[in-house]
């Protein structure tokens, strides 16, 4: 008898630890999105604003879009986030809606919000925004965004969004510096999940892609040559959504241009 209750009560035990195992983890989940595409679930972070208080944010930034910025979609809605988000620059080009809480101040309507800079001050334990005023702002009712943006850092939740483009295509800018055994792209205008899993080159008359490498921000780059142009560019997703841009770049490239592509992830 005492052998069966001894064999119950560990069995007992055995069930709480599997059930305590998995809500820790779903508390662990609940913490941070995976690194990846658009997430219909909500998770808590802060926000603060910089700059002028209608102002559209900063121009260039830790990502290398440059005064691209400054241009629409991505006028004031620019934001820089900590480095649970940014991920060295893997997480540049990526899109988040961003909601605050107070329900006396701040509206149902979520500001959506394009990865382009990095906060040094931010904390690299929690998620943070860092937003421009204009995008700080829009969070709150009507008439109401002076003293939202007086509190400074408040509570939000964010979730990962689809980034789109409408009327766009796929652009890569040839970053300055660039030459026949040194060539280094920036991405431009990427629909659905914004960001850059990988991303190869393929060279006149090659059938192989080359692997780029990630440079630093949303800036890739190929160390060989000469390389011969034009060039097609394949570039994944974080999800590994992928397309290739068949002679994108001419063969009589120059650094500085921005060369776009007939594609999109959307139509």
């Amino acid at each position: 008898m005492q052998l069966r209750r001894a064999s119950a009560a560990s069995k007992l035990t055995l069930t709480c630890f599997i059930f305590a195992f998995k809500l820790a983890l779903l508390h662990a989940a609940d913490q941070h999105p995976q690194h990846g595409g658009p997430d219909l679930h909500w998770y808590p972070g802060t926000a603060t604003w910089y700059g002028d208080p209608e102002g559209d944010g900063s121009t260039g930034g830790a990502c290398g879009y440059g005064s691209l910025v400054d241009v629409k979609p991505f006028r004031a809605r620019v934001g820089a986030v900590g480095p649970l988000l940014f991920m060295k620059g893997e997480g540049c080009g990526a899109c988040y809606k961003v909601k605050c809480l107070d329900k006396s101040i701040c509206s149902r309507r979520a500001v959506t919000v394009i990865i382009t800079d990095e906060c040094p001050g931010c904390p690299s334990d929690q998620t943070h925004f860092d937003l421009s005023g204009a995008a700080f702002g829009r969070m709150a009712i009507a008439g109401e965004n002076g003293p939202l943006r007086d509190r400074g850092q408040i509570p939000v939740i964010y979730r990962r969004t689809p980034c789109k483009y409408p009327g766009r295509k796929i652009a890569f800018h040839v970053n300055e510096g660039s030459t026949p055994f040194w060539l280094s792209l920036l991405v431009e205008f990427e629909d659905a999940e914004g960001d850059i899993g990988s991303m190869h080159i393929r060279q006149a008359g090659s059938t192989e892609w080359l692997q780029m490498n990630h440079l630093w921000g949303a800036n890739w780059n190929i160390i060989g040559g000469p390389l011969r142009g034009p060039f097609s560019v394949k570039l994944s997703s974080s999800t590994g959504r992928s397309l290739s841009a068949r002679d994108v770049i001419p063969s009589n490239w120059v650094p500085k241009a921005t060369y776009t592509s007939r594609l999109n992830f959307y139509p």
